[in-house]
């Protein structure tokens, strides 16, 4: 079988070298039955990181970008060039089994990327997979969701933890499937689980089902375009799974975090996006709460923001940038 991993990178250099060195490494598992090609897209980083790939890594295939195509359209830059996509129908026989998309801040745990692609040759009605995942403390992140209705809008923006007694009910909520989790126990054993989609941090898709449903969805620049792919799969009759034997490390958000509130923008401008998109899911109903309950949730954490300023916990500028980002998600909202 033959599998192509995409990188796509913005400014995080020592991260990108530590994924590298792991996937060459997790590569080497598998040889005899599996050949592991690897893409990076340099998303117009200036922090050295096209110039580090090139001098440290010459055998990975690399595309360094003048402009910073989000994560979205450089991913699909690179399964257009692996044969992939309507400009790429002539070249579909020489197209990868299988492809994973992979964050640059993650680092793959021994034979992973042999254990999530023997999944997928032994279970060919699946469309995509996805590892374990764990934070750099190697505690569980939960790495596969379910699709997000209002609950899970709710826990998101209302910081009810903060209330006198209802810190260990929030607790047991953000864990429950009302927030789209799956459990502990199933992450924690070794049986693969259905599940709704996972993270784009690792995303292991098969290559006919990509052929069968397309490319991301560009209109989404980061964020829920992993959702969305993986519900046009199951919508197509290719199933998502968790592989919880396969692991993987991911120091979360490392790219995100130098732009904090611009990501927020981003991330519920896909939301709605996603919202909108898949109204099968979202009937007329669900907006009709999901705007004030937005407007609720923004409302409270700017006033919290205030009070931080007021007790000089936050400067004026991180609560002007706050704010104005704040603004900006509510006009997305409509």
């Amino acid at each position: 079988m033959r599998l192509a991993v995409v990188i796509v990178s913005y400014n995080v250099r020592d991260l990108l070298r530590r994924c590298l060195q792991s996937v060459c490494a997790s590569a080497r598992h598998c040889k005899g039955w599996l050949s592991v090609d690897v893409t990076v897209v340099d998303n117009a980083s200036h922090d050295g990181s096209a110039q580090m790939v090139a001098a440290e890594f010459p055998h990975v295939k690399l595309s360094a970008m003048t402009d910073n195509l989000g994560f979205t359209r450089a991913n699909n830059f690179v399964l257009r060039g692996l044969g992939f996509g309507a400009d790429g129908e002539d070249r579909a026989a020489s197209a990868p089994d299988l492809v994973l998309l992979l964050n640059p801040d993650t680092e793959v745990m021994d034979d992973a990327l042999g254990k999530l692609a023997a999944f997928m040759r032994d279970n060919r009605s699946a469309g995509a997979c996805g590892p374990r995942l764990h934070y750099e403390d190697g505690t569980l992140q939960h790495g596969a969701f379910a699709f997000p209705g209002l609950a899970q809008v709710a826990l998101d923006l209302l910081p009810l933890a903060g209330l006198p007694g209802l810190s260990r009910l929030m607790q047991r909520l953000l864990q429950s499937r009302l927030n789209g989790r799956y459990s502990r126990r199933q992450w924690l054993g070794v049986a693969p689980f259905q599940v709704d989609f996972v993270l784009g941090a690792a995303l292991m898709a098969r290559g006919d089902s990509i052929r069968a449903i397309g490319l991301l969805d560009e209109g989404y620049f980061m964020y829920c375009e992993e959702m969305d792919w993986c519900l046009r799969m199951g919508e197509a009759g290719l199933p998502t799974y968790a592989v919880p034997a396969a692991q993987i490390l991911h120091f979360e958000g490392r790219s995100s975090s130098q732009v904090r509130w611009q990501s927020f923008e981003r991330l519920w401008a896909s939301r709605f996006r996603f919202f909108r998109k898949h109204a099968h899911l979202y009937p007329h109903g669900f907006h009709l709460l999901l705007r004030p309950l937005v407007r609720l949730g923004l409302a409270w954490n700017g006033w919290n923001a205030r009070r931080e300023f007021a007790r000089g916990r936050l400067s004026g500028d991180r609560l002007g940038e706050q704010l104005d980002a704040y603004a900006k998600v509510l006009d997305l909202g409509g």
